[in-house]
């Protein structure tokens, strides 16, 4: 008689089939737990946990809005070696800081595509006024009222209140009141100083990233997080810094979206290290959704991983591939080689071909409308 061959599925180690249990009873896990699953390389049994969370948390909705990008200025001061958007002064190659009047002109071009959002980030200009980026928000919110307008990094709002000589909420109060409607993650790149000392030494230190953070919920403004990786950090310092957006978002719980950002090589002053593979990628992904059970949306910005593997990482923990993402610049500038936009069109296939129902939402995740 001939044998059969049984194939067995190979079983998670000890340490990863106590976090399954307790992921699977929707128990929190605790820092040594964190640390481990963002040691762990089990890319398969990591996802099949996220995807658990995902789909208690969202079901089958995948989220997406219409927005577009608009950087006021890419002249700035600091010198984070990752960035190939920055530059240093006016009159150097690529550097453009916009009018109001060019920014409004701007505004007005993407009126016809229905935008929700307008994202609004920039770098730290030395030789500008306060009173201009008032300004700006004040034209852009009288041309398209209906525009929410999410911006200013909490790295930003650092700079600006150093260098006018205000306190972290005076600046917000006085950005809101101009027309801002909610900050957006970046600047936090990785909190530990180590690794801030090696790739952005001059700006605003992990607690007063955080504790900006801490004032824009206070003051009921919504914000979202992002943790840069694949530069020079460990599994732990990625591990700390989930685990300390936990820790806020215990303590306010205005964190709307958490969203990995996979570092670009090209054009910085870090171009020699390798980028993160796919498999990173997706590892970060289903690792990040496991530690983080307080914050709802996990977003994969299709711009810097593709939407091939945006689409894919619906299955790794992702709920939100964000919108359509017209005239980015701070990814194209460190080579990424993904379109310019995608229509909504686009982005509805890239979802319902991973077995997903899409969902347009606005900037606060209120559901604007579910497309046939």
């Amino acid at each position: 008689m001939e044998a059969t061959l049984e194939i067995r599925k190979p079983s998670p180690p000890p340490s990863l089939a106590r976090i399954a249990e307790k992921v699977r009873e929707g128990v929190r896990l605790d820092e040594a737990e964190a640390v481990e699953v963002f040691r762990s390389r089990d890319l398969l049994q990591l996802g099949q946990l996220a995807n658990l969370i995902r789909e208690r948390l969202h079901g089958d909705r995948t989220y997406y809005n219409k927005n577009f990008h608009l950087n006021l200025t890419n002249v700035c001061e600091a010198s984070c070696r990752f960035c190939a958007f920055a530059r240093l002064e006016e009159g150097m190659p690529l550097a453009k800081t916009f009018t109001v009047e060019e920014a409004v002109a701007f505004v007005k071009e993407q009126l016809p595509n229905g935008p929700t959002e307008v994202h609004m980030v920039n770098g730290l200009h030395p030789g500008l006024p306060f009173e201009y980026y008032e300004e700006a928000l004040r034209a852009v919110k009288a041309t398209a009222p209906e525009l929410h307008i999410k911006g200013f990094t909490a790295v930003e709002i650092h700079y600006y209140a150093g260098k006018y000589g205000m306190s972290y909420e005076e600046v917000i109060k006085r950005l809101v009141a101009a027309g801002l409607g909610s900050i957006p993650g970046g600047g936090a790149e990785i909190f530990a100083p180590r690794v801030r000392k090696k790739i952005c030494k001059d700006k605003a230190n992990a607690e007063e990233w955080l504790e900006i953070h801490r004032i824009a919920h206070r003051l009921g403004v919504k914000t979202n997080c992002t943790m840069l990786y694949g530069t020079v950090e460990t599994a732990e310092e990625r591990a700390d810094h989930v685990l300390q957006l936990r820790a806020l978002q215990d303590e306010t719980g205005g964190f709307q979206a958490f969203i990995p950002l996979a570092f670009h090589n090209e054009n910085s002053p870090l171009q020699r290290l390798p980028e993160p593979t796919g498999f990173d990628n997706l590892l970060v992904y289903a690792q990040s959704r496991i530690v983080l059970d307080n914050i709802p949306h996990l977003k994969a910005y299709w711009v810097q991983v593709g939407e091939k593997l945006a689409q894919v990482a619906q299955s790794f923990g992702v709920n939100d591939l964000d919108g359509t993402v017209v005239s980015e610049k701070i990814y194209k500038m460190a080579g990424a080689v993904t379109p310019n936009l995608l229509s909504v069109g686009d982005l509805c296939h890239l979802i319902r071909e991973a077995g997903r129902t899409p969902v347009e939402r606005d900037t606060v995740y209120n559901v604007v409308g579910m497309p046939l």
